[in-house]
């Protein structure tokens, strides 16, 4: 699956990204549906010689020669890969923007909550500590979870949680499944999906529906201020078709 999308990434983004600029950019995403990498082999994917096939059969420069030349436009590569789901490549070139789209991005105010709950489950921890630290300082109270077992005794224990905001892929039992079981207890929860891969590539992939709200990895704190209120006030489960 191949996509493109203008994306921004923000001060937050780049501060754990070194040598990567904050600002506007075009993605191009590429997904595959295959075997999936290890983090380790995520961590090596970009040297140069480096390959998992077997000798002869692969010189290991493809993805050291892609990143070298997003660097040398002053761009950004991001990886996202699970065992036995699939791999995403997210490719991130400067966009040329004018001056006053430039300028009407810089003053955007993010919306803020009112206190309302929000159970967090994401099996990465630093995804999760940043996503826990931006919505309480929009105002909204949190708990976490790293995963669906943990986030179903939250849930059964928090009856005020207004919003489940939960990764997609994950160890044993995946967001979707998550969702699922926890509308069985909880009728009318709202819930906001994320993830590293892109919309196109999960709905193809049938991991989940192709009415549900769902945010991309890497998101804004002003995306993610605006998505999960809309959420919140809307009328409509989260998960419903508009």
């Amino acid at each position: 699956t191949i996509e493109t999308h203008n994306g921004h990434l923000d001060d937050r983004y780049v501060a754990a990204e070194i040598g990567v600029a904050a600002g506007q950019y075009v993605m191009i995403a590429v997904t595959d549906a295959g075997a999936g990498m290890t983090d380790d082999i995520i961590a090596k994917a970009f040297d140069p010689f480096f390959t998992t096939k077997p000798t002869g059969q692969g010189t290991g420069l493809g993805l050291s020669q892609v990143y070298g030349f997003v660097k040398q436009s002053g761009g950004h590569v991001k990886l996202y890969s699970e065992i036995g789901v699939g791999t995403t490549v997210k490719l991130y070139l400067p966009r040329l923007v004018g001056a006053k789209v430039a300028d009407a991005v810089a003053t955007v105010d993010a919306v803020v909550g009112s206190g309302e709950l929000i159970l967090v489950v994401d099996d990465e921890p630093g995804v999760r500590t940043v996503t826990v630290e931006s919505l309480r300082e929009l105002g909204y109270r949190v708990i976490e979870a790293d995963g669906a077992a943990a986030a179903l005794r939250l849930l059964a224990d928090h009856p005020d949680v207004a919003l489940l905001f939960t990764d997609i892929v994950m160890p044993e039992t995946n967001g979707a499944r998550l969702a699922e079981v926890a509308r069985a207890l909880r009728p009318g929860l709202k819930v906001l999906f994320t993830t590293g891969y892109t919309r196109n590539a999960v709905v193809h992939n049938g991991v989940v529906d192709a009415g549900v709200e769902l945010i991309g990895k890497p998101f804004s704190f002003e995306a993610l201020a605006a998505k999960v209120r809309t959420i919140l006030d809307a009328g409509l489960l989260s998960g419903d078709p508009a």
